[in-house]
């Protein structure tokens, strides 16, 4: 039987500890998981610097969602 399709892709990493650790205090602060706070810095760095996926705006940039 064939898996479902996830919403979600698997990416393992490694860092140096310390950005490890200020990932983790970021988290924290805004109390995310490791996970989704790399997501949201990736997601921003992308949309201040006009990234896109397959032509499309990740999210859009005038605040509306």
């Amino acid at each position: 039987m064939a898996r479902a399709p996830t919403k979600t892709a698997t990416l393992t990493l490694r860092v140096d500890p310390q950005v490890k650790d200020l990932l983790a205090k970021a988290a924290r602060t805004e109390r995310r998981s490791l996970a989704n706070m790399l997501e949201v810095m990736v997601i921003e760095y992308c949309r201040q610097h006009g990234a896109a996926i397959n032509g499309a705006a990740i999210y859009p940039t005038d605040g509306s969602q």
